[in-house]
């Protein structure tokens, strides 16, 4: 098995405490409302949201791949951090044993957040990972953050 790693920052606009709060901690009900092209629902199957919890995030109409399933393995609401990881699903494609992501929103200079974000790839045996994959996904990810960013903005109430 081999561990590929890949880092990610994202800048917004909103402030950290914020945009944890969407980004994590209401994701389940935020995401099929902004983005229901890539996620059509999110479920908690086992747990109470917290480390060891599991989620079902089935995919939307836009997205290839139909669902996964997270495991919670940390959630820090204090330094707004939050790390999982995809232990089952198409997305996995036969390629990784689980792919692990830990994401930091931060307070940037000036105002606004950084979002800090670390994917690491657990290969199945010998098997080469095509970059352009990763490309994607780490695109798939910066939009994420854009749409919730613009969501926030035009309902500037919520997440208070």
């Amino acid at each position: 098995m081999g561990v590929i790693t890949y880092e990610m920052e994202v800048a917004t606009s909103i402030p950290p405490a914020k945009m944890f709060k969407a980004f994590v901690l209401d994701a389940d009900n935020l995401f099929p409302k902004v983005v229901p092209q890539a996620i059509k629902s999110s479920e908690l199957i086992e747990g109470d949201g917290g480390p060891g919890s599991i989620k079902k995030i089935t995919f939307g109409e836009g997205s290839q791949f139909k669902y996964v399933k997270h495991k919670v393995e940390g959630i820090d609401k204090e330094n707004f951090s939050y790390s999982y990881s995809v232990i089952e699903g198409d997305i996995l494609m036969d390629t990784f044993e689980k792919i692990s992501y830990e994401t930091k929103f931060m307070a940037a200079p000036g105002g606004g957040s950084i979002c800090k974000s670390s994917s690491k790839y657990y290969t199945i045996g010998d098997i080469e990972i095509n970059e352009d994959q990763i490309k994607a996904g780490k695109e798939r990810a910066s939009g994420m953050y854009k749409a919730v960013e613009a969501y926030l903005l035009a309902n500037p109430d919520l997440h208070n």
